[in-house]
C-alpha cells in the first residue's frame, strides 16, 4: 500500500520497476504479526504445548507437511471459486471507514482450461489517503492464500515451535521466514499451523515481507491471518483473511508524516471442482449439439424399441 499524492504516476511507475532496481538490502523485516497471534490465542486457542511430537520426528513432519500442500496446490489449480476483496482506510476520529476499495471476481477457466478471471462486480474505488501498488494485488494472490509447498520448502527457515490446540482441530506450530531475500521478491514470514491428522496448514498469521521503507517510496502492507476450511472433505482450503494494522507513512516528498489505519477482508468462496467437458471435433469444427440427420434420428429410436425378445 502506498500513500497517495500529486506524484501518484511517477511513484506507481517506481513500484512497478522496483523489482530490478531495488537489492535486498533496501528493505528490512517489519514482524508486527505477533499482535495478532496473542489476540488470537484468547479466541479458540489453547496453550502452546513446546515438548517434541510424539512417534513421529519434526523432520517426517516437515516432509509430511510439504508433499500434502504440493498435492493441494495442484489440487486447488482446478477449483474455481469467488474472491472478494475489501480494502478500507479507518478514521481515527470515528473508527469507521472513510475510503474502500471492493472488487468481486469469479476466478474461472475458458473453454481451453486456461485460468482466467472475470471481475463481477467492482464500484469506484473511494480510497483518499493510499493507493493499491502491484504488491497489494501480488499478495492478494499468492500471500494471503498462503501454500508452502516442498518445491518452495528450501527457500524457507522453518521452525518447530510446538502443539497446539485451535477450536476442534491439534496442529503442529512453524514460525516461517525466508532463508534469503531474492530481489524483485516477496516472501511470507509469520507462524503455521498444520493440522496433525492431514498435514496441511489451516492457519497462518503473518506479513509479507520485505516491506519497502525507503522514504518516499513506501510500499506497506498489514499483518494478516487468513483461516482454512475442509472443502471437499480432502483439502483444507483458504476461506477468508482479515488483515488490520497501522501503517506508518514518514513525511516526504511534501507530505507530512501520516499514519494510516487499514483493515482488508478478503474472502474465497463457492469453489467447485472444474470438470472439463469432451467435445466432438469433425474437419476442424466442433459438431459437438449438432443434431443427427432425422434418417439416423429415426433408425436409432428403432434401434432403441426393439429390444431382443426371448425366444420361444
Amino acid at each position: 500500500m502506498k500513500l497517495a499524492s500529486p506524484l501518484f504516476a511517477s511513484i506507481l511507475a517506481a513500484s512497478l520497476v522496483s523489482g530490478s532496481a531495488i537489492f535486498p538490502s533496501a528493505f528490512r523485516f517489519v514482524p508486527k504479526w505477533n499482535a495478532t497471534v496473542h489476540a488470537a490465542e484468547e479466541e479458540g486457542f489453547g496453550p502452546l504445548d513446546p515438548a517434541p511430537p510424539s512417534n513421529i520426528t519434526v523432520d517426517e513432519i516437515i516432509k509430511k507437511f510439504g508433499e500434502r500442500e504440493s498435492a493441494f496446490n495442484r489440487a486447488r489449480d482446478n477449483y474455481i471459486f469467488r474472491q472478494t476483496v475489501k480494502i478500507q482506510t479507518i478514521s481515527d476520529d470515528t473508527g469507521k471507514p472513510d475510503g474502500e476499495y471492493y472488487q468481486v471476481t469469479d476466478i474461472t477457466f475458458d473453454k481451453q482450461g486456461r485460468r482466467e478471471e472475470h471481475v463481477v462486480f467492482a464500484p469506484q474505488t473511494t480510497l483518499e489517503r493510499v493507493m493499491m501498488s502491484p504488491v497489494d494485488f501480488d499478495e492478494i494472490q499468492h500471500r494471503l492464500p498462503f501454500v508452502l509447498t516442498a518445491e518452495e520448502m528450501p527457500q524457507y527457515d522453518i521452525k518447530y515451535l510446538g502443539r497446539q490446540r485451535v477450536d476442534e482441530l491439534d496442529t503442529y506450530v512453524f514460525e516461517a521466514g525466508p532463508r534469503t531475500l531474492e530481489k524483485g521478491k516477496h516472501y511470507f514470514q509469520g507462524k503455521v499451523w498444520v493440522d496433525q491428522q492431514d498435514f496441511q496448514i489451516v492457519l497462518i498469521n503473518g506479513q509479507t515481507v520485505p516491506q519497502d521503507t525507503r522514504r518516499g517510496h513506501e510500499d506497506l502492507q498489514p499483518p494478516f491471518t487468513t483461516y482454512y476450511e475442509q472443502i471437499d472433505g480432502k483439502y483444507w482450503f483458504p476461506t477468508y483473511t482479515k488483515a488490520e494494522g497501522v501503517l506508518h507513512f514518514p513525511a516526504a516528498n511534501g507530505n507530512m508524516r501520516q499514519d494510516v489505519h487499514m483493515r482488508n477482508i478478503v474472502r474465497y468462496t463457492d469453489y467447485k471442482q472444474f470438470r472439463a467437458t469432451s467435445r466432438i471435433i469433425y474437419n476442424g469444427e466442433d459438431i459437438t449439439n449438432n443434431r443427427a440427420p432425422d434418417d439416423q434420428n429415426n433408425q436409432n429410436g428403432k434401434d432403441k424399441a426393439q429390444p431382443a425378445t426371448a425366444p420361444k
